[in-house]
């Protein structure tokens, strides 16, 4: 049976690439996104059977629930959802002032991401997924602080996310890509020595492209087979149902560098580096056990 997959922003960038990869799996795709016409092209793009545009701007609490309820009556149920809408204010036009800047940038990137999640929340089906894309500049700073900040929010409500989810087998990721070329994101403003400066940051030696966060998206190590997690003392965590990596493993997703740590992975990709790298909270010697 196909699942029904939910995408914001899913019509351009790295939303549409995920979509695309579900599309290919026979999945139904739902895309949210502000703006309608760009959506219907994305639908006209994967087909019209396969993809449905829901026009909602989701930093509008009534708005979202209004994606809910039209998820409900057309499906009934959400299997994977797919929180990827977002951008920096910083890059846009004109100069925001800094509370602007601020705000703009955490109702654009953490706000749009909860609102959507929560209102699905009762929608999701037992062994679902949920994915949430950050940054790398949620780790290391992406030149504004705002930005970096906004996504860094993503982190812990995932944390606390997959903790209430996880005994329904529901998993919860967060995936923070490097510099990913061809998408809106930088607004034209990226400049040949800029571009050469991130490319040489990557571990891999190139620029990461959406269908790389979509093949690492598609291919989460939520669907690796999960066992009793057991914290750093030994307790049994209620809600917590991770994913046993294999100790030390370095591997290639779609042109993204994953390190699985040997220890419990709460949420399988919450790390960074670039084009879009990824590792477990868990390397970081804290958090050990918490989620999926």
């Amino acid at each position: 049976m196909s699942r029904v997959v939910v995408v914001s922003g899913g019509g351009s960038g790295i939303g549409l690439a995920v979509a695309e990869a579900f599309v290919r799996d026979g999945d139904q795709v739902v895309l949210v996104g502000r703006r309608a016409d760009v959506l219907e092209e994305a639908v006209a793009r994967l087909g019209s059977g396969a993809a449905l545009a829901v026009p909602a701007d989701l930093t509008d609490e009534t708005e979202a629930a209004g994606v809910r309820d039209l998820v409900a009556e057309r499906f009934g149920r959400v299997d994977v959802l797919v929180d990827n809408a977002g951008g920096n204010v910083a890059l846009g036009a004109g100069e925001p002032s800094l509370t602007e800047l601020w705000t703009g940038n955490f109702r654009s990137n953490a706000l749009t991401a909860v609102l959507l999640t929560e209102a699905l929340r009762d929608l999701l089906g037992d062994g679902g997924r949920v994915l949430l894309l950050s940054s790398v500049a949620a780790v290391r700073g992406g030149g504004s602080g705002s930005y970096g900040a906004a996504k860094a929010a993503l982190h812990p409500y995932a944390y606390d996310l997959a903790a209430d989810l996880g005994a329904r087998g529901i998993t919860v990721n967060v995936i923070a890509p490097g510099f990913i070329d061809d998408t809106e994101f930088f607004g034209g403003r990226m400049t040949r020595e800029r571009r050469a400066f991130l490319v040489g940051q990557t571990l891999t030696g190139r620029v990461g492209l959406p269908e790389d966060v979509a093949s690492l998206a598609r291919g989460s190590p939520s669907r690796a087979p999960r066992t009793s997690p057991r914290g750093s003392t030994g307790e049994r965590r209620r809600g917590a149902r991770p994913l046993r990596a294999a100790p030390g493993q370095w591997g290639q997703m779609g042109g993204c560098v994953v390190k699985w740590p040997p220890r419990w992975a709460w949420s399988g990709l919450a790390g960074s580096s670039s084009p879009c790298a990824a590792t477990s909270p868990a390397a970081k010697g804290s958090e050990s056990s918490r989620g999926s």
